[in-house]
């Protein structure tokens, strides 16, 4: 379980995205997490082995 403080203006958008679509705003939230994991993973992934190179 993982809770969330968003702006509001955030907050805003994704209800407004929920409401006009139909799903809840977990499914979004979810849904970019998704696609930027991948993505965080291998910057800070990259960074750490660049700067420990005993982790290679």
């Amino acid at each position: 379980m993982l809770s969330v403080r968003l702006p509001e203006d955030i907050e805003r958008r994704l209800a407004e995205i929920a409401r006009k679509i139909g799903r809840t705003k977990t499914y979004y939230v979810r849904e970019a997490i998704l696609m930027h994991l991948g993505e965080l993973e291998d910057i800070y992934l990259s960074k750490d082995r660049l700067s420990n190179p005993a982790r290679r």
